[in-house]
């Protein structure tokens, strides 16, 4: 299990998750518009959970299914981050 970011930190990276995590699992750069959980790195603490301000951030299994196309653009991103890019554009488009 690992935990998984979902929609709604697209283009808000708030970044309160990355200040708490206790292994610097969470991983973003300038032209991410949102933040990934590195699932190698995931200890499943759960710590990043409460911080968020927008409940963007689930366990692997509680993801919503209106969600769940982001548990494959989370594991992507650590393989090749052009396409988990890509994949989030077309799940929401840039403004």
């Amino acid at each position: 299990m690992t935990y998984i970011v979902t929609e709604t930190c697209i283009d808000l990276k708030d970044k309160s998750c990355i200040e708490v995590c206790p292994v610097d699992c969470i991983h973003e750069i300038d032209e991410d518009r949102m933040v990934y959980i590195d699932p190698d790195e995931c200890i499943d603490c759960g710590a990043c959970v409460d911080p968020c301000p927008v409940d963007a951030i689930f366990a692997e299994e509680d993801v919503p299914t209106a969600q769940v196309a982001f548990v494959e653009i989370n594991k992507l991103y650590f393989a090749d981050k052009a396409a988990a890019r890509q994949k989030v554009d077309e799940f929401k488009p840039p403004i």
